[in-house]
């Protein structure tokens, strides 16, 4: 398979996983799939491939900016850190809505914060904690 296309079939293949902590968290096929971490371990699995069969003698490393950017000449060692961002947002994703859920929060107020993880990972992830924050006592169990 193609770097193209495994970057195609894993980068559309999480937005199914998206659209179900936005649009239906509390159904019990998001709660297994995704908010488990079932769809980020499959994604990590991937990930494992990758890195296993084109890393060893690899140019670049992770000592400096230079070496990363060498690194990621390679496209499939690019597509492996596009997967670790796949896998590791929508991980955190499924734990903002767990995480929501056993506080209470109103998970309208949640979407931002996952279309903003979806798009921007850290961003989204401070978001939620902003939230999380301003809502702390206003709620039970918050």
């Amino acid at each position: 398979m193609t770097a193209e296309s495994l970057f195609s079939l894993c980068s559309t293949g999480v937005v199914p996983g998206w659209l179900l902590l936005i649009f239906a968290p509390r159904w019990r096929w998001t709660q297994r799939l995704v908010a488990s971490g079932g769809l980020s371990l499959l994604l990590a699995a991937v990930y494992l491939v990758l890195i296993a069969i084109h890393f060893k003698g690899a140019e670049g490393g992770f000592g400096s900016l230079a070496e990363v950017a060498r690194l990621f000449r390679n496209p499939y060692l690019l597509l492996a850190g596009w997967i670790h961002y796949l896998a590791f947002d929508l991980f955190i994703g499924g734990w903002e809505v767990r995480d929501a859920q056993a506080l209470g929060l109103p998970h309208p107020a949640v979407v931002p914060c996952l279309l903003l993880t979806f798009l921007f990972g850290p961003i989204g992830l401070l978001t939620y904690f902003g939230l999380r924050l301003g809502l702390k006592g206003r709620l039970p169990g918050a």
